[in-house]
């Protein structure tokens, strides 16, 4: 397939740097004292048999559940599709979706790592692509949920010299609330603390950063998330916005942490921290994806045995329930 036929043309100020303040709207109903319980089923719910599989991202159409997530092969990072026909609990492979264009900014590393949404019947998918440890946040629409077009440049670029998203940018997952995109990301800057912060937008192509990120900061000296914090999963339950991300501490060991907000961008850690119970995932659990139900919280995850800052991980994606205790 000739280039032209992949990209789609962007508004040429798609990736220029906008900030204003702001805060989401408040989340219906009031806030209720909700403490959560984490239950992992057992064994491993999607192996695509590369040396990671990981960053599932799951829509629910057309009556089956959609997973793209990231495969990484041992020099790239490519996004896959899986459907699943029983609510997310087996999963059919169904092909590769995207991979990185070498002649353009996405450079020969990474398209993967993203979030997808459903807007109007179309699947809106942002992801992560450049050089590794500069790269920035794309986005790739499609009609049939398999054949994407892309905006032709990144849609959410690295910040201005001394910001605390100068160098790198990615991790990126979008909630919309009354019309409006709201796109928790992962930023790093020179220091390479890695933090969260949040932008927004209508049209998902052209968006204002918070002016007062990061949203949330790396934990204290000790903590899980001492060295770093990124991958952020966002819903709305109980009055409260509440957040799944990841940590790590200093021996790249990975845990999930979670945060509840009434406004989207205040942000306050609660429990509990969430390690893995299985052998499969001892050293790793990583990039959820949520879906609400009357029952709880569906959490799709990444996990791995190997500590490992980027990659390497064995990765493996599992699934869990998020719910409230009684």
């Amino acid at each position: 397939m000739k280039l032209a036929a992949l990209l789609l043309a962007a508004f040429a100020s798609a990736g220029c740097g906008r900030y204003a303040e702001f805060t989401l709207p408040p989340p219906e109903g009031p806030a209720r004292d909700v403490r959560w319980t984490w239950t992992e089923r057992e064994g491993v719910a999607l192996d695509a048999g590369a040396v990671d599989t990981l960053n599932p991202s799951v829509v629910r159409r057309d009556g089956r559940h959609w997973n793209y997530f990231s495969v990484y092969d041992g020099q790239t990072w490519h996004t896959d599709l899986a459907s699943s026909p029983d609510g997310g609990v087996t999963w059919q492979r169904e092909g590769r979706v995207l991979s990185p264009i070498a002649e353009t900014w996405e450079n020969r590393y990474i398209a993967a790592n993203g979030h997808a949404a459903l807007r109007g019947g179309e699947v809106f998918y942002w992801y992560q692509a450049g050089p590794k440890g500069a790269t920035r946040i794309g986005l790739a629409r499609s009609r049939d949920g398999r054949s994407f077009a892309r905006v032709t440049e990144p849609v959410l670029d690295l910040g201005p010299r001394g910001s605390w998203d100068e160098v790198s940018i990615g991790d990126p997952y979008a909630v919309e609330v009354n019309g409006t995109w709201y796109l928790y990301y992962l930023g790093q800057d020179r220091a390479r603390r890695q933090r969260l912060g949040v932008a927004r937008s209508t049209d998902g192509v052209r968006w204002e950063k918070l002016r007062t990120n990061p949203v949330l900061e790396m934990g204290v000296d000790g903590a899980f998330d001492e060295q770093g914090l990124g991958e952020p999963a966002v819903w709305a339950s109980d009055g409260w916005y509440w957040m799944l991300y990841t940590g790590r501490d200093r021996r790249e060991v990975r845990r999930m942490g979670l945060a509840r907000s009434r406004d989207g961008v205040r942000w306050e850690r609660v429990p509990p921290t969430i390690a893995g119970g299985q052998a499969w995932n001892a050293k790793v659990v990583c990039d959820p994806a949520v879906e609400v139900t009357a029952e709880g919280v569906r959490v799709w995850y990444g996990g791995g045995d190997a500590a490992s800052p980027d990659e390497n991980l064995h990765g493996k994606i599992g699934f869990a329930m998020l719910t409230r205790e009684r």
